[in-house]
């Protein structure tokens, strides 16, 4: 499969619409159902990038449907869909959640520590 097919198989996978993508992206819904159309043209890497970035996954994935293997390692798709889930709070949300994975940071430290 080519970045046509990958890029429609994630966005049916993480149930995002383009326009989303768009939104998330910067980049506009025109030129995203560009790369989605008949003709499936590849954007330049700056774009792809973008794209990629939005949908918490990596360039090489949508280009060639591989994740790297650290990627697999730490569940790919669990942390995309936590990304996903996190660009959809608000400012002061995305705060607390941060502010929660650093209290978990700073226990698993205490703990290793003799």
């Amino acid at each position: 499969m080519g970045f046509k097919e990958n890029l429609k198989s994630e966005l049916a996978y993480q149930d995002m619409m383009v326009k989303e993508l768009a939104s998330l992206s910067g980049i506009s819904k025109h030129t995203l159902d560009n790369y989605l159309n008949v003709r499936g043209y590849m954007p330049s890497a700056d774009v792809a990038v973008k794209i990629a970035h939005a949908l918490g996954v990596t360039v090489e994935y949508l280009v060639t449907g591989e994740e790297n293997p650290p990627d697999k390692s730490n569940g790919g798709s669990k942390i995309r869909l936590l990304i996903q889930n996190f660009k959809l709070l608000n400012d002061e949300d995305q705060k607390i959640v941060f502010d929660i994975i650093q209290l978990f940071r700073k226990r698993r430290n205490q703990q290793a520590q003799p």
